[in-house]
């Protein structure tokens, strides 16, 4: 009689009964997926199985090299030039405090020369048009001063910026023709100048049959390159053809054809 108290009990209050859990369907196991292995070229892994392997890194030369401080800067800021801004109606220019030919050419032209690295104004337009200034007015001077400008020449051409590099060829085509025997005495010194020419000479902008201000401002790079080597080779002496196809395989000479 108990026993069956206690099942009428249990169907009288469902909730008491033990709950069924239902059987879940097995789920399938991760098929195990063989990841790929990145590995360099030419070594041992490279050889394995599911290996992929990276390819070469970019070379950079055309990658722009960050700028660092120069010494024209430095002698700017703190006034030891003799050189203040003048506005004209023309544009800004060089107020000279002294005569130009009666500068230390030894002390000035290459602390001139070695601010052809600034792109920030002022700094950049006193060191271009500071250069120019010096150039004009030289004369003889300007020959005994070429061994100390090759460094600073190296350095503005090794940043690789496009703005620096155009302003630089313009400077090396002033020099050429500034004196006499100035263009002689570069030649020994074309492999510290002319490599950097040689990475960019053919960067020419390949607009079709638009039109390319650049070649009006003067600033297409593979134009200038071209337009000074031609200015060694003329102003250069014998050996100047030579020196420069060593060192610019692509280029032909404007003299001999």
């Amino acid at each position: 009689m108990v026993a069956e108290k206690e099942t009428l009990g249990l169907n009288k209050c469902p909730d008491k009964m033990p709950k069924r859990t239902k059987l879940l369907a097995q789920q399938p196991l991760p098929v195990h997926q063989p990841h790929s292995l990145v590995s360099e070229g030419f070594t041992v892994k490279a050889m394995m199985k599911n290996s992929v392997v990276r390819g070469p890194p970019t070379a950079g030369a055309f990658k722009e090299r960050p700028t660092k401080p120069t010494a024209f800067r430095k002698f700017y800021e703190r006034g030891d030039f003799p050189i203040a801004l003048e506005h004209d109606t023309k544009g800004n220019k060089i107020a000279w405090k002294v005569e130009i030919e009666k500068l230390d050419y030894h002390h000035y032209l290459p602390l001139f020369f070695d601010g052809l690295c600034e792109m920030t104004f002022p700094y950049e337009f006193f060191a271009r048009q500071g250069i120019h200034d010096m150039l004009e007015h030289g004369g003889n001077k300007i020959l005994p001063v070429i061994p100390q400008l090759i460094i600073p020449i190296k350095n503005a051409l090794n940043l690789r910026n496009r703005q620096v590099i155009c302003v630089t060829l313009k400077v090396l085509q002033h020099l050429v023709v500034s004196a006499e025997m100035v263009g002689k005495a570069l030649v020994p010194y074309y492999r510290q100048i002319l490599p950097i020419l040689n990475i960019f000479k053919n960067m020419n902008v390949n607009s079709g049959d638009g039109i390319d201000y650049s070649q009006q401002k003067r600033e297409n790079i593979g134009d200038l390159i071209q337009e000074t080597l031609e200015a060694f080779e003329r102003y250069g002496g014998e050996d100047a053809f030579i020196n420069i196809k060593y060192m610019v395989p692509t280029y032909e000479s404007c003299l001999l054809n």
